[in-house]
């Protein structure tokens, strides 16, 4: 089983998958993870009490990746520290853009793709102060674009030993 961290300048997030649940996901974030894809790009958007939002390679949402992924909805609730993947309005067009909840957001239960989780409370320190980020309304009515770059600096691929 792999594990993604997520390196920052507000400290490291570890991933844990959810591959019983979503496999096409889970195998697309790592192989983007493991490609570099990641590394350099930024969390363009930040909504404190719902999400962090990022891996949009044009830096504000409207970017996508090598490939669509179809919608592969399951019974994981978004909860504080749920990851799931972004999308437009066709559920099948989920890419390469993923959110972490920084909150209960059951609003998207059943309706977005949950396939991951933060994996331990420090990671979870490190989430909340990244949603913590003075933002600024980028011109949509939203103020969720941080006011200082919060970059993905890497993202590392490591295999975990395995429970036998």
């Amino acid at each position: 089983m792999k594990q993604v961290t997520i390196k920052t300048d507000f400290g490291d997030m570890n991933l844990a998958f959810l591959a019983d649940k979503a496999p096409a996901h889970v195998e697309n974030f790592i192989e983007l993870a493991e490609s570099g894809f990641y590394n350099g790009l930024r969390i363009h958007r930040i909504v404190d009490g719902f999400m962090i939002q990022g891996g949009c390679p044009q830096g504000d949402g409207t970017g996508s990746g090598p490939r669509q992924l179809k919608a592969e909805f399951n019974d994981t609730p978004h909860v504080r520290g749920t990851l799931s993947m972004a999308r437009a309005q066709d559920p099948n067009s989920a890419s390469c853009q993923f959110f972490i909840c920084l909150d209960e957001v059951g609003f998207l239960d059943g309706q977005y793709t949950a396939f991951g989780r933060i994996a331990d409370d420090s990671s979870l320190e490190t989430l909340t102060k990244i949603g913590k980020v003075p933002v600024k309304d980028p011109g949509t009515g939203e103020a969720s674009s941080p006011l200082d770059p919060v970059e993905i600096q890497e993202m590392v691929v490591t295999e975990l030993a395995s429970e036998d």
